[in-house]
């Protein structure tokens, strides 16, 4: 299924980012992320917790402002939506020094890897579904 199809039959009528699949995916592990840093160390509240908070809100808040970006261009939708992607990867490291420095548990870790492998493979197919339309 193309993004056209997912979000409409035209630029002019399509759905909201928040008919996405990947966006309400990303979303909720987005709140879980950030309930869990809420209780980093004082020390991490302005530097790994707040890091993992932008990076994890950064998937969702770029795949809504490409979607505004839609009705110009198509390129600009795919712009935004490698951010995303780039995001969701940076989260896999960002996860990795939360599980290595004790913050996190490993079957928090293992989720939260899979899940943002997950959500960037999602976006991936969303990039290229657009390159085809």
């Amino acid at each position: 299924m193309s993004v056209i199809e997912i979000m409409g039959e035209s630029r002019d009528k399509f759905g909201s980012f928040e008919d996405l699949e990947v966006f309400q995916r990303a979303y909720r592990l987005s709140l879980e992320v950030h309930r869990a840093s809420l209780g980093f160390p004082s020390v991490e509240q302005r530097a790994l917790a707040d890091q993992i908070r932008r990076a994890s809100k950064a998937i969702c808040a770029n795949l809504a402002e490409g979607t505004a970006k839609w009705h110009g261009s198509a390129a600009e939708f795919r712009r935004f939506v490698h951010i995303a992607i780039g995001s969701a990867d940076e989260m896999r490291v960002w996860a990795r020094y939360c599980l290595d420095l004790g913050y996190i548990d490993e079957a928090t870790w293992i989720r939260w890897r899979d899940d943002y492998q997950e959500i960037s493979k999602m976006l991936h197919g969303l990039a290229r579904s657009v390159e085809k339309d």
